[in-house]
């Protein structure tokens, strides 16, 4: 199937998709609607919604009480598509990056940016600039909105031609002040389904980040196939969780689906366990998206009886395996039954997952209607039932990496490869066995433990270093690095803070060793290859 015209004069990102034998085989007849040829995901998920339900309901909710009606929103992100059109120069097709914690106006620049065209590059509040710097140089970033509160870290990354605009902040030319002066209506412009609409980076095995575009078909389908058909939420919802916009966990739970939906959602800056427990017992909330690691935590405040959780009806689980002990400790405590989940930022959400009758503790579920998966060995061979394998899955999304030789490794024959061994029963369920690569994820977070190495040994101190993934009660696993110090260095504890420290000035925090360990040399081959798994059983 050939590309529809793009309404991109920005071409970059079309230009740098994979060649189209490169692709998955994309199931476009799945159970959601037919989707026109031109389509503005922004538009479709908050003018529509508007017009269809109401424009006053509540859209936004904030822990301090505010509430932005869905009116509220569009009129907002229209006046900073109207900034991002006449005063920042961007077309349609630009790249423009978005940082910031979960706020209102980070969701309203988000909409601002799609309905003016161009591509949201969404990164975290707590990366780094180096890992900035390398984010905006892959997608040719030269566009910025950020919360003034995060402005620093993205000015340290010295991006060549950026032009930033940062909002919340004391400065005469805030964001907030320019779209003041803007018109509330902004016509959106009219991009096709399979124009990209947002550039995902996720780290790779190898350390370097991966771009993976998706486009505004894609964002409605994971809204019509998971979000619709499996966790089935209500215009009364009020949504809730964790992750930040920048992951598109969070990007699905918290803005595509309760939107799709006409329901709201409850933006939280810090959502810790106990923060997600008290924004449940105050605001009401009836969907909560997390990973596993808090749900073993808010088991343990759970018995405080400081909290009413009554109102909570959906528990979705990702980014790292649900074990039946904690599917189990949550149902005897709280009569709710966790939804298990898979995704994938090269899928964008949820592509396994199982609710009510149909959940089996222990797995993750079936294909979502819309999906199919199956376990292969190495050739691509399907594997039978009880066989462990890789698993391998295609639907209406599917990996596009920007400009990146990885894309052959994550899809053959038409397959989404996911790096993950699992393994199927008879009747389709699927059950995780472990990562099929170096990739640490921890507490829900991916940890690719080659940019951890790469961040130590920027150390003065450190000869070498290897980084693993070893087995924590709470986080599921957590990096622990074995690092090799340069003559005269005290292997001590001071020595540690002193990395640790270092190593969340290159990285974001939470991909920082929690354990640290010093060895006299790290085992290699003959040939100088490093061998991991010899680490992995000094464990």
């Amino acid at each position: 199937m050939d590309l529809l015209p793009s309404a991109h004069l920005d071409t970059f990102a079309r230009d740098h998709l994979p060649p189209r034998q490169q692709w998955p085989r994309l199931l476009l007849d799945g159970p959601g609607p037919p989707y026109p040829d031109r389509l503005n995901c922004g538009t479709e998920l908050l003018d529509t919604t508007a017009e269809r339900l109401g424009p006053d309901r509540p859209c936004l909710r904030m822990p301090g009480g505010e509430v932005w009606s869905y009116e509220d929103l569009r009129a907002v992100s229209d006046r900073i598509a109207g900034v991002l059109v006449d005063d920042l120069g961007v077309v349609p097709g630009s790249r423009v990056l978005l940082r910031g914690p979960n706020t209102p106006w980070l969701v309203a620049c988000w909409f601002a940016v799609m309905k003016a065209g161009a591509i949201a590059v969404t990164v975290l509040a707590a990366h780094r600039p180096r890992e900035l710097a390398v984010i905006c140089r892959i997608a040719r970033v030269r566009h910025a909105l950020c919360d003034a509160r995060s402005l620093d870290d993205l000015e340290k990354a010295e991006v060549p031609g950026l032009r930033t605009a940062a909002y919340g902040g004391e400065a005469a030319d805030d964001l907030t002040r320019l779209a003041q002066h803007k018109p509330d209506r902004f016509r959106a412009v009219a991009t096709s389904a399979d124009d990209v609409a947002l550039i995902a980076f996720t780290s790779g095995t190898t350390g370097t980040p991966k771009g993976c575009m998706h486009f505004h078909r894609d964002v409605l389908a994971i809204a019509d196939t998971f979000s619709a058909r499996v966790l089935r939420p209500g215009r009364s919802d009020v949504f809730a969780g964790s992750p930040p916009l920048g992951f598109t966990f969070g990007l699905g739970g918290l803005v595509v689906f309760p939107l799709r939906a006409g329901a709201s959602t409850l933006l939280l800056e810090q959502a810790s366990p106990e923060r997600l427990l008290e924004a449940v017992t105050r605001h009401r909330v009836s969907v909560l998206f997390t990973a596993p690691t808090a749900y073993r935590t808010m088991l343990g405040s759970l018995e405080s009886g400081r909290y009413d959780i009554s109102s909570l009806r959906r528990c979705v689980s990702a980014g790292e395996n649900l074990s039946a002990a904690t599917w189990h400790a949550w149902h005897d405590r709280t009569g709710i039954e966790i939804i298990n989940g898979i995704g994938a930022t090269e899928m964008l959400h949820i592509f396994i997952s199982a609710a009510d009758a149909a959940i089996r503790p222990g797995t993750t579920g079936v294909a979502v209607p819309g999906y199919q998966a199956r376990i292969v060995d190495e050739s691509g061979a399907e594997l039978p039932d009880g066989e462990p394998g890789l698993l391998a899955v295609r639907g209406p999304t599917g990996c596009r990496y920007l400009a990146d030789p990885r894309q052959n490794d994550y899809v053959r024959d038409g397959w989404n490869m996911t790096g993950d061994t699992y393994v199927r029963d008879a009747e389709g369920y699927f059950t995780y066995i472990a990562r099929a690569d170096d990739m640490i994820v921890s507490a829900g977070h991916n940890i690719a433990a080659p940019e951890v190495e790469d961040a130590l040994l920027r150390h003065p101190d450190v000869r070498e270093v290897a980084v693993i993934g070893v087995p924590d009660p709470h986080r599921g696993r957590i990096a622990k690095a074995f690092v090799v110090l340069r003559d005269g260095v005290p292997r001590d504890e001071e020595t540690v803070r002193g990395l640790r420290e270092f190593t969340k000035g290159e990285i974001v925090p939470y991909k920082c060793p929690r354990e640290i360990a010093f060895l006299d040399a790290l085992p290699r081959t003959p040939t100088g290859k490093l061998q991991r798994f010899r680490l992995r059983d000094l464990e």
